[in-house]
C-alpha cells in the first residue's frame, strides 16, 4: 500500500516543480491540466507521509518490546504499538479509497440543468423547489452559484433553469444528482386534496473551460432577440437575448437573463462549451466500453433516481434503496447526508468490482 502511495507522492512532487516552471505557466492548457492532477494527488501524498510515521512508530515499539525488560516501559510500548496498529488499520482503509480510479472531472466546477417534466404547473413548481434546494446546499458547501439561464411560467413555476456551481470539487459533490426526480404531494392548485405525482429532470455536467473545447466562430450561428422574461423594462425593449446554434451538432443554447447582450452571449457560450465537452466525454466512454462515472446507477439521465413523498415525510433514493425523513429540511438544502451516502455507495461498488476483477 505504501509503495502505491509513494508512487503518487513522487508524481505530486514532480508536478509541484513543474507548476513553478515559467514555460508551463505560459501554457494555460498544460498548467490547468497539471493543476487538476496536482489537486487529485494531494491527499495520497499526505497519506504517504502519515503511513511512514505510523510504520516508524510500530517499528520503534516493537524494538522496545524486543530489547527492554522494565515492565513499566514495556507496558508503554504495548500501548503505543496498539495505537499505531489501530492507526495503520484506519490508514489502510483511507488508502484503499484514495487508490480507487478517480473521475478526472471531480475537481471541476459544474453546470446544473433542471427541467420540469410530467405534471404541468406542479412539475414546474417542483423544478423551482429543486433549484432552491441545490442553491442552498451549494452555498452551505461554500460554493459560488451563478444563474446562467431561466425560463419561467406562471408565478412560482420554472420550466427550465441552468446554473453554475463553482468551487473545489463541485462536480464530484453534485454529480450523483443527475436523473429524474419525482415528487408526490398535494399541489397548491388541488381543491380536492388529492396527491399528485410530478417529475423534473436534473443534469449535472462538468463545466468545460476554453482550453478544453475549441469552438470555431464559423461553427456558431448567433441570433439576438428581445427578451420575453422578467428583468425590467430595459430588458424587454432591447435585443439583449442571445441564441447560439452550434451548426455541426445542432445544439441550441439561449440566454436572456442579463440586460447586457455580451453577458448573455458569454453565459450561452459557457453552456455550449460544457455541452460539447460532455458530448465528447460520452463518446469516448462508449468507445472504450466504459460506464459513466457513477457506478450506483445506470448514469442515464432518464433514470428515475429519487422520490420526494410529502404525505409520508420521506425521501427515497432508488439507486441504493435508502430512505430519509425530515423532507422539509432536505428541501431547504440539507442534503449532505444523502450526498455522502451516495458517494460512499459508489466507492463500495468500485471496491467490490476491483476485488472480483
Amino acid at each position: 500500500m505504501l509503495d502505491k502511495l509513494e508512487k503518487l507522492e513522487n508524481e505530486y512532487l514532480e508536478i509541484q516543480k513543474k507548476l513553478s516552471d515559467p514555460e508551463i505557466i505560459a501554457d494555460q492548457a498544460e498548467y490547468t491540466r497539471l493543476s487538476r492532477r496536482y489537486k487529485v494527488l494531494e491527499q495520497p501524498s499526505v497519506l504517504a507521509e502519515q503511513y511512514r510515521g505510523v510504520l516508524s512508530s510500530i517499528k520503534e515499539a516493537k524494538d522496545v518490546l524486543d530489547k527492554e525488560s522494565d515492565e513499566e516501559i514495556l507496558e508503554l510500548a504495548r500501548e503505543e504499538l496498539k495505537e499505531a496498529e489501530k492507526s495503520l488499520e484506519l490508514l489502510n482503509e483511507k488508502a484503499r479509497i484514495e487508490l480507487l480510479p478517480k473521475d478526472p472531472n471531480d475537481s471541476r466546477d459544474c453546470i446544473i440543468e433542471i427541467r420540469a417534466g410530467a405534471g404541468g404547473d406542479e412539475a414546474a413548481i417542483f423544478a423551482s423547489d429543486l433549484s432552491r434546494m441545490y442553491f442552498r446546499f451549494a452555498e452551505n458547501c461554500g460554493y459560488k452559484v451563478e444563474l446562467l439561464s431561466k425560463s419561467e411560467g406562471n408565478p412560482g413555476c420554472v420550466k427550465e433553469i441552468i446554473f453554475a456551481v463553482r468551487g473545489d470539487g463541485a462536480y464530484g459533490k453534485m454529480k450523483y444528482e443527475s436523473g429524474v426526480h419525482r415528487v408526490q404531494r398535494i399541489p397548491v392548485t388541488e381543491s380536492q386534496g388529492r396527491v399528485h405525482t410530478s417529475t423534473a429532470s436534473v443534469a449535472v455536467l462538468p463545466e468545460a473551460e476554453e482550453v478544453d473545447v475549441e469552438i470555431k466562430d464559423s461553427d456558431v450561428k448567433v441570433d439576438v432577440f428581445r427578451s420575453s422574461g422578467p428583468g425590467g423594462q430595459s430588458v424587454n425593449t432591447t435585443d439583449s437575448a442571445v441564441r447560439l446554434t452550434h451548426i455541426p451538432t445542432g445544439i441550441v443554447v439561449s440566454c436572456q437573463d442579463e440586460k447586457s447582450q455580451l453577458k448573455n452571449k458569454t453565459k450561452a457560450m459557457s453552456i455550449l462549451r460544457t455541452k460539447l465537452y460532455d458530448m465528447e466525454e460520452d463518446r469516448l466512454r462508449k468507445e472504450r466500453g466504459e460506464a459513466r462515472s457513477s457506478q450506483i446507477g445506470s448514469g442515464d439521465r432518464s433514470e428515475k433516481i429519487r422520490t420526494y413523498n410529502f404525505p409520508q415525510d420521506r425521501v427515497t433514493d432508488h439507486r441504493i434503496h435508502q430512505n430519509w425523513s425530515n423532507l422539509q429540511a432536505i428541501m431547504d438544502g440539507e442534503i449532505s447526508d444523502i450526498v455522502d451516502v451516495l458517494s460512499k455507495a459508489d466507492q463500495e461498488k468500485m471496491l467490490e468490482k476491483l476485488s472480483t476483477a
